[in-house]
This record gives structure tokens, C-alpha cells and sequence, in this order.
């Protein structure tokens, strides 16, 4: 049975606030627009708002190159011509390794560049906007790819990739937060999960690369895939000059003409009434929101009901790493050192990334009839029980089971890139209040990365040969970890599918259950219909006295 939610002070401050910058009819303005998302079918929104889905894309190809960048040094651990350049000889039987210590530091290098970034990126991003935010980081990128191309030995190699995470700390918050900020409700789950198939498409890339360089002789071998990063950051950057500011933001910095002209430019068959009346809507919405928050810095994510939404953006994304992403995800390295060949090992990782491209695209029609919260609680089910079965498979078949332990690894990989993988970056930027949007995102995509950090640690060492040697039995652990995952999203997480931000907004002020959220009836314009009800009523009596 649905249940409903009072009409709070918030509203009530908005409602008048509105009307005063606007005129009297502004707050039925905004409910139209309101009532207009919720009415529009997919291929309407399409149509109305194409040249927000066309810079949405565009700016999000930064996850791409980000894609790209980060899988390198991973798969580069199992590289005969990098484990030369920066390994160690370990004798006939194991061979050429880059030892525990190493792999761990330039693994947590990038992701380290990333968390500093990223909190940087929070505040210039709520100041500046997000164009020039992503314009400098690319510029800087271009830069800092010259320090690992070049790089004589690990030490260098490492400054780098701390150095390059800075910027990837940048483009990983802001793409998604872009493309929540843009389009409409029905459009918000496909343009988000659009930066997981981003990542997937980097990611494809990458491993065509490295398979493709993977017989070159010599420090070219795996200088090349480093080089071919050049190719990105100028052209994004001249993307990000030509497009159009997030409304949202400008309304936040109550720029209201030059959000007006945003949202014309992301409009695309959409009449100046409509324009209006969205532009009332947002206003309304950070009305609302800046009753409950006054301010806009991290310490304020972590205050009131923001403190809950906080939580969600931050454990929602942090399951990725949580699902086994550090184990099954990129799985060559595993594969090599329990006794596969090389060739085939890369072989399978380019299998790999086809998979997690396919299984992106088929999240979208899922999205689009189940929603958030079904797919990502029970995906982080399906991937415990996954790596389970391969904890158990290397128990009691051992490297007998290592092609099966592969078919597993792929079939994680695809329950992921359908469900918790894509899911995760439309929570964080759905869930997030608008005021405070840059600064969440930034911290789930800091607690992701801190999290990150502990399990390319733990990797590091299980995986190794030369340390803890645990190889399938690995899954055990982190089939552990999903679990806890599960747990959580069961109770935790609730259903945004269809909601507005304002409506997101007046759920989280009443406090509603995560498990009621769909259930539950809100109208953020319930005051001024009340109000005006109540006028109607009372003309009414008078002229009937």
C-alpha cells in the first residue's frame, strides 16, 4: 500500500521564494515541468532533450581515456618486457616478477593521485563549474603522460601515475555528476551507467593494445600503450570548451540567465515555456535543498539527512571493490602465474573487456523495467556466489581447474557489467542531493579509492607467487566481502527509478524507509496546491454570500 508525505517548512520557503523571483503562477510552472518528466516516454525525452544526451556523451569519452590508463599497469604486472624492465629474476621456475612491494605501490599510485584529485576537484568543481575543471585536468594530463613514457626506472614510473591520478581523481566524479545534471528523469539511468560503458570501452581498447604489443621486442613493448594516451586529452579538451555549463550549477550560483541559455543549448525540441518552466523547477529544488543544507562543503554531507545519503553514495560505490572487482575483473595476472600461458592469458582478458562491453549495453533494457535497487542487491548476491565457487574450485581441482576458474571469472564479469557495475555510478549521482552533488560524488569516489587502496594491497600479496601464493582460494575472501555488500544493499539502499531531485529530496527529509521508497506518494508541490485550494474555497463562500 503506498503511503504519503507531508508538506514541510522546505517546501513551504521555496514555494514563496519562487514566486518572489518569478511571479505568482512559478511554482505551477515548476510543477508542470515536474509532472512533464514524469509523463514523457523514453523516445520523447530523446527528442526534447538530444543535444544534452550528445555533450552528455562526449564529455563522459573522459572515462574512456581514464578506462584505458588505469587497466594498464595491472596487466602489465603479467608483460614479459615490463617484468624485465622493472622485475626481478626469481630463477628458472618463476621467472621474471615485479615483486609484491612494487606491484602494490604502483597499483596504489594512480588510485592515491586519484583520492587527492578528487578532493581537490570538489570544491574548484562547486566554484568554477565543471568545463573549466575538466579543461585544466586535461591539460595537466597531457603533460604528466610524458613522466611514464619515459620513465628509466619504478621510482619514476610511480611519481607518474601519482601525478596522472590527480587527473583521473577529476574525470571519474565529474562525468557522472555532468550527466545527471543534464537530462531528464527517464534519461538519468542510461546516461550515467553510460560512464561504466565507458570504462568498458577504455578497457576494450586497452586490451587490444597490450595484446597487440604484447610481442614487440624490447621497452617499446609496453611504451606504446602508454604513448597511444596522448590521443584524448586535447581533443576532450576542445569538447569541454564548446559545451554548454550544467544548469544545475548555475542555479546553484544563481547565475539564472546563463542557466536559462544551458538549458536552450541542451534543449532540443523544447518550447520557451517548457525552458521556463524547468528552469522554475530547479530553482525550487535548491530551495528546498538549501533550506535543510546552508552550506556546501564536505562537512555538510555528513550532516542531517545528508549524512544518509552520504552513506549510500559512498557504500553503493565502494561495492565494486567489495564484489571481487580486484580479483576477477582484471584476471590475467591471476591466470599467468597459476600456469597459463601467456598469449592465452591475454586472449582471455580481451574475451574479458567484449563481455563487460555486451553485458553494459544489456543493463540498460534492465534498468528500464527492474530499476536500481533489485539488480544491485541481487547482482552482489549472484557475484558472492561466484567467487565462492571459485574459492572451492581451486580447493579441490587445483591448476585442473584453472579454464573452469576462467569460464567463472567471465561469467562474474558479466553479472557485473549488468548489475553493480553500471547501477553504482547511476546511484552516486542520482542519490546525491544537487547542492551538494559535486561533493558527494567525490567522496564515494574517495571512499571507493581508500578501499580501493587496502584491496590492490591485499591483491598484491595474495596473488604473488613470491608471497602469499593463495591463487583461486583468493574468491573465498572476497566472496566474504560481497556478502557483507548484499547485507547492506538489502537493508540500506533504496529505489530512485523515476523520481525526480526534488521529490528524492522531500524522501530523505521524512526519512522514508529504503524499502518503501517506491512505494511512497510525494508531491513537492503539495503546499501551494493545498494553499491554493483552500483560496478557491474560500472565493467560493464569498461569492455565494
Amino acid at each position: 500500500m503506498a503511503t504519503r508525505v507531508r508538506a514541510g517548512s522546505a517546501q513551504k520557503a521555496a514555494d514563496q521564494e519562487l514566486e518572489e523571483k518569478l511571479g505568482q503562477s512559478a511554482v505551477f510552472d515548476a510543477k508542470q515541468a515536474t509532472d512533464d518528466e514524469h509523463a514523457q516516454t523514453l523516445w520523447q525525452g530523446l527528442r526534447e532533450n538530444r543535444k544534452a544526451v550528445f555533450w552528455s556523451i562526449l564529455l563522459s569519452m573522459t572515462i574512456i581515456m581514464e578506462g584505458y590508463d588505469t587497466i594498464l599497469i595491472g596487466n602489465f604486472f603479467a608483460y614479459p618486457e615490463f617484468q624485465r624492465k622493472f622485475g626481478q629474476y626469481y630463477g628458472e621456475t618463476i621467472g621474471w616478477q615485479v615483486d609484491g612491494k612494487w606491484q602494490t605501490a604502483l597499483n596504489m599510485g594512480s588510485t592515491a593521485g586519484a583520492i587527492v584529485g578528487g578532493l581537490i576537484n570538489g570544491y574548484t568543481a562547486t566554484k568554477f563549474g565543471y568545463r573549466w575543471v575538466m579543461i585544466t585536468s586535461l591539460g595537466f594530463l597531457n603533460a604528466l603522460i610524458f613522466l611514464v613514457f619515459f620513465a628509466p626506472n619504478a621510482q619514476v614510473l610511480l611519481v607518474g601515475q601519482i601525478l596522472c591520478g590527480l587527473s583521473w581523481g577529476v574525470f571519474a566524479t565529474l562525468a557522472p555528476a555532468y550527466a545527471s545534471e543534464v537530462c531528464p528523469t527517464n534519461l538519468r539511468a542510461y546516461l550515467t551507467t553510460f560512464v561504466n560503458l565507458c570504462w568498458a570501452i577504455g578497457q576494450l581498447i586497452a586490451s587490444g593494445v597490450l595484446r597487440g604489443c604484447l610481442d614487440i621486442a624490447g621497452e617499446m613493448g609496453y611504451r606504446i600503450p602508454f604513448a597511444i594516451q596522448w590521443l584524448w586529452p586535447t581533443p576532450l579538451m576542445v569538447v569541454c570548451f564548446l559545451a554548454p555549463e550544467s544548469p544545475w550549477w548555475l542555479v546553484r550560483v544563481d547565475r539564472i540567465e546563463q542557466a536559462r541559455n544551458a538549458i536552450l543549448r541542451l534543449s532540443g525540441a523544447k518550447t520557451e515555456e517548457q525552458i521556463n518552466n524547468q528552469l522554475a523547477m530547479m530553482m525550487h529544488t535548491i530551495k528546498i535543498e538549501g533550506e535543510a543544507t546552508q552550506g556546501a562543503t564536505y562537512l555538510d554531507c555528513f550532516k542531517g539527512e545528508n549524512l544518509r545519503r552520504t552513506e549510500i553514495v559512498c557504500v553503493a560505490l565502494m561495492g565494486q571493490i567489495l564484489s571481487g572487482s580486484s580479483f576477477a575483473y582484471t584476471p590475467t595476472y591471476f591466470f599467468t602465474t597459476a600456469g597459463m600461458d601467456t598469449d592465452q592469458a591475454f586472449n582471455l582478458n580481451l574475451g574479458a573487456r567484449g563481455i563487460v562491453f555486451i553485458g553494459t549495453i544489456m543493463s540498460w533494457w534492465l534498468i528500464s523495467y527492474w530499476g536500481r535497487r533489485p539488480l544491485y542487491v541481487g547482482g552482489m548476491g549472484l557475484l558472492s556466489l561466484v567467487l565462492l565457487l571459485i574459492g572451492i574450485l581451486d580447493v579441490s581441482a587445483g591448476k585442473q581447474g584453472l579454464w573452469p576458474s576462467g569460464g567463472l571469472c567471465i561469467l562474474w564479469l558479466f553479472i557485473y557489467s549488468l548489475t553493480v557495475g553500471p547501477l553504482a555510478y547511476s546511484i552516486i549521482a542520482e542519490t546525491s542531493s544537487v547542492r551538494l552533488r559535486p561533493l558527494s560524488v567525490v567522496l564515494s569516489r574517495t571512499s571507493y579509492q581508500v578501499v580501493n587502496i587496502i584491496s590492490q594491497f591485499l591483491q598484491a600479496y595474495m596473488m604473488n607467487p613470491v608471497e602469499w601464493n593463495f591463487l583461486g582460494k583468493t574468491g573465498f575472501f572476497w566472496g566474504g566481502t560481497a556478502f557483507c555488500v548484499f547485507v547492506w544493499s538489502y537493508f540500506r539502499l533504496p529505489e530512485v527509478k523515476g523520481r525526480t531531485y526534488e521529490e528524492l529530496d522531500i524522501l530523505f527529509m521524512n526519512k522514508v524507509s529504503a524499502r518503501k521508497f517506491a512505494q511512497t506518494h510525494v508531491d513537492p508541490y503539495a503546499a501551494a496546491t493545498a494553499a491554493q485550494g483552500d483560496a478557491m474555497e474560500i472565493e467560493h463562500k464569498v461569492s455565494s454570500t
